[in-house]
């Protein structure tokens, strides 16, 4: 009998409703929605993968190594079957014991019952203890030092490799780099930076932030990072640019930083990366490397309201395979710690839908270059990130992860934050920039335009 139809009957057993997607068999047989993205099983080994570990990381693991792949739009896919998990609620699908011994029975007769396979070889494999500063740094050795190489290829020329601000629609006039400017610009504005600030970039990336602040806003600036492939592309660039004079990057961790306050402090999309009990240590420390009065400003992922994304490190994918050791909290949760280390939350403004915008051309790139990514990065590695990427697309679609940039100010010993007392002021706002964006009519351009 063709396999396909015997597994199509399985997973609509346990799934209580129609197979959401297309099934091809590696004997050729198909099976499932008559529309839509296939998935392919081009190995049976894909299915012991799932025996020795049901769920997520066996799919992750067989689609890492080739033996799952998805012909069509894998976002669509991912989607189809998130709608179905919604469908079941909380609780999501559970296969039965009848369940699991329909599917040994099934394994036997496709001869796929045997030893747990080897995981592929671009999966995490962190020793030491959780959040330790050795783990740490091999955390992020494990996602952002790829390639340099392979992040240029992806990214806009300024590698900023987190959220974008859509001040317009894409357009062939406005795009992904665009955004990338305006985040960073709305950034430097939110901190008030003038000429002659001194500005500390914690987790600072390839220094987009680091330069686009010397050069436009004239500030002495001091970024650190994990990653040794980042501080040197970071080095080259800010050689190149003459702004040595300036800008200052450092291999070194959060906790290590020992300087006199800084006047204004920036942390992009960093705070996941720190881990829930260090949390209350790095929002104490951030305070403490403000002066008072200074501002501080924190764009952080989050995962949603309970139900919607209980997985705070987004996952067995992500979690194996791209930000091992990454925690994320509901937004609320993060203020509480924030608040407790003596900062005041002045402002936050949600960016969800504008990371919908950045992934996707991130996204573009990858699978419409895909034998250049390859070429940079092999094959596991393209096959992670195509996964990635969709999933990532999805997630903030749908609203089961967030993002937010948090302006905060240290008071003085007397309370007084010095903030001016217009909210256009305090949050940085260009109005022509906000009239522009509002001025097309749509409901969604106005959600891309300035704060208000």
């Amino acid at each position: 009998m063709p396999v396909a139809p015997q597994l199509a009957a399985l997973v609509e057993g346990v799934l209580g409703a129609p197979l959401p997607v297309r099934i091809r068999a590696w004997d050729g047989s198909e099976a499932g929605a008559a529309d839509g993205p296939v998935a392919v099983l081009r190995h049976r080994r894909a299915l012991r993968r799932l025996l020795w570990n049901p769920g997520e990381l066996g799919l992750a693991r067989a689609f890492v190594a080739g033996e799952l792949d998805v012909e069509g739009d894998l976002a669509e896919g991912l989607s189809r079957f998130w709608r179905l998990a919604r469908e079941h609620g909380p609780s999501g699908v559970r296969p039965t014991r009848s369940d699991a011994l329909a599917a040994a029975r099934l394994a036997a007769r496709f001869g796929v019952l045997g030893p747990r396979p080897h995981p592929p070889a671009s999966e995490a494999r962190l020793g030491g203890g959780l959040h330790t500063r050795r783990r740490d740094r091999a955390a992020i050795a494990h996602h952002y030092d790829l390639s340099n190489e392979f992040y240029a290829f992806l990214l806009d020329p300024r590698m900023a490799y987190s959220c974008g601000y859509w001040t317009r629609p894409a357009s062939p006039s406005y795009g992904l780099a665009d955004a990338q400017r305006d985040k960073l610009d709305l950034i430097c504005r939110k901190l008030g930076l003038r000429p002659g600030m001194r500005l500390l970039d914690v987790g600072c990336g390839w220094a987009s932030l680091l330069v686009h602040a010397a050069q436009h806003h004239g500030v002495t600036a001091v970024g650190v990072t994990l990653s040794a492939q980042q501080r040197a592309f970071g080095l080259a660039r800010v050689r190149e640019l003459g702004l040595d004079d300036r800008v200052e990057i450092r291999l070194q961790d959060y906790r290590e930083i020992d300087d006199p306050p800084f006047d204004a402090v920036a942390s992009i999309e960093m705070g996941e990366h720190v881990g829930e009990d260090n949390y209350p240590v790095y929002a104490r420390q951030l305070h403490r490397l403000l002066v008072p009065r200074g501002r501080l400003l924190l764009q952080q992922m989050s995962r949603g309201a309970a139900g919607t994304n209980s997985a705070p490190g987004g996952g067995a994918f992500m979690e194996r395979y791209v930000a091992p050791d990454m925690f994320m909290r509901p937004l609320g949760s993060t203020l509480d710690l924030l608040e407790a280390a003596g900062l005041e939350v002045v402002d936050v403004h949600a960016l969800r839908e504008h990371y919908v915008h950045t992934v996707r051309p991130w996204l573009d790139t990858l699978q419409d270059r895909r034998d250049e990514a390859v070429a940079l990065v092999g094959e596991e590695q393209y096959r992670i990130w195509r996964l990635y990427l969709a999933g990532a697309a999805l997630a903030f679609e749908e609203n089961r992860m967030g993002v937010h940039q948090v302006l905060m100010v240290r008071p003085d010993a007397e309370g007084r934050s010095g903030l001016p007392r217009a909210r256009r002021d305090v949050v940085g706002v260009d109005p022509a920039a906000d009239h522009a964006a509002a001025g097309n009519g749509s409901v969604r351009d106005v959600l891309t335009a300035a704060p208000r």
